[in-house]
Order: structure tokens, then C-alpha cells, then sequence
């Protein structure tokens, strides 16, 4: 028995379909847009429309963006011999709130996963390759997530960077700020005690 008209039901499937979405998450935000004012239902409609048809990856970095470069890779006054590598667009936004790094990035658009049938043609190495093997690099941050796949994607990605003769580094990590010693898994210590600094 159907309890929604088509359309409403429709709807709500288009939001299931969203990563972290579930069904009555879906059926929320269904009503919720049934009861926005016309003019702002056609904006949130055609926000929609716009992102799909504007936003592109940036040919050297592959951020998205929806210019010919992307800000950061179009500013003079970033480092251009030192390359961030990311797993995703939002890491980019991540390490840009530090405000620490004056680098170039480099997005994969995901990370090598064989579980879910992820291979390294499936994601963004081959044009970090070239970006390389220009000569004008001479440090390749990996920023890859802490987890199974993110390590196994640093790691490959850093044998085929060794025989270009540059520095390929790793991001430290180890105990969060505000966090407590007894709760830190054994990783973290260990990951912690191998970036300390002298201080």
C-alpha cells in the first residue's frame, strides 16, 4: 500500500540516495521541501542544477572548482615546489582551515579500497605523476586518512614517487589536543611517539 502521493515518494528516494541518508532522514527532508515557499523550492532546485553544471575539476590539482584554475592553484604566491596529497575535495577545505600550509594540493578522488572495487586507475595518480614529473616539485606531502585504505594508498603512491628522487613525506599523528593519554589507542601512541618534536 502506498501512503505518499508518487511524487512525494519520489522525492524522498532521491534523498535516501544521499551518503548517510537513511529512510526516515529521507521522509524529513521530503516534507521539509513540500513546505518550503515556491521561490525557494525553484532555488534549492536550481542551486542543484548550477553545481552540477558549473562545478568541474581543476586540470592540475583536480579540487573542484568552477573557474579554468582553482583559486589556490591560480595564486603565484603559493609554494609551487611542494604538493599535498587528499583523498577528497573536503580535505583540502580541512587542511586550508589550519592555515599552515602555503603548498599546492593534489586530490585523488578517493582512495584505493579493494573491498569496494576501488583501484589506483580509479583515482587521480596518474596526473600526480605528470604534475611531478615536471621537475618542479621537490616534496610530496601524503595526507591520506590514518585508516587501512589511506595507508595502502600512501604507500603505493610513494613507491612510484621514490625513483623520481623527491622528498615524499607523511603527516604525523598522534595524541588530539584536549584528549587524554589512557583513551589513545595503542596506533596513536605509537604513531605519537614517532612524530614527536623537540620542544
Amino acid at each position: 500500500m502506498q501512503y505518499f502521493p508518487t511524487a512525494l515518494q519520489e522525492l524522498a528516494d532521491q534523498f535516501a540516495r544521499l551518503p548517510g541518508v537513511g529512510g526516515k532522514t529521507a521522509q524529513r527532508l521530503a516534507f521539509y521541501v513540500l513546505e518550503l515557499p515556491e521561490e525557494d523550492a525553484k532555488a534549492f532546485a536550481e542551486a542543484i542544477l548550477t553545481a552540477k553544471q558549473t562545478v568541474h575539476t581543476c586540470p592540475v590539482c583536480q579540487n573542484l572548482t568552477d573557474r579554468a584554475l582553482c583559486p589556490i592553484c591560480d595564486n603565484e604566491l603559493r609554494d609551487r615546489s611542494i604538493i599535498c596529497v587528499v583523498a577528497e575535495p573536503r580535505d583540502v577545505i580541512a587542511m586550508e582551515r589550519s592555515r599552515e600550509f602555503n603548498g599546492l594540493y593534489h586530490v585523488l578522488h578517493g582512495v584505493i579500497s579493494p573491498l569496494n572495487h576501488v583501484t589506483q586507475d580509479d583515482i587521480r595518480i596518474k596526473e600526480l605523476l605528470m604534475r611531478v614529473a615536471s621537475g618542479e616539485v621537490r616534496e610530496v606531502i601524503m595526507a591520506t586518512n590514518p585508516d587501512t585504505e589511506g595507508e595502502a594508498t600512501a604507500m603505493y603512491i610513494s613507491r612510484l614517487l621514490r625513483p623520481m628522487e623527491i622528498k615524499v613525506t607523511r603527516l604525523a599523528y598522534g595524541v588530539p589536543v584536549g584528549s587524554q593519554l589512557e583513551y589513545a589507542d595503542e596506533v596513536t601512541l605509537s604513531r605519537a611517539l614517532e612524530g614527536r618534536q623537540e620542544i
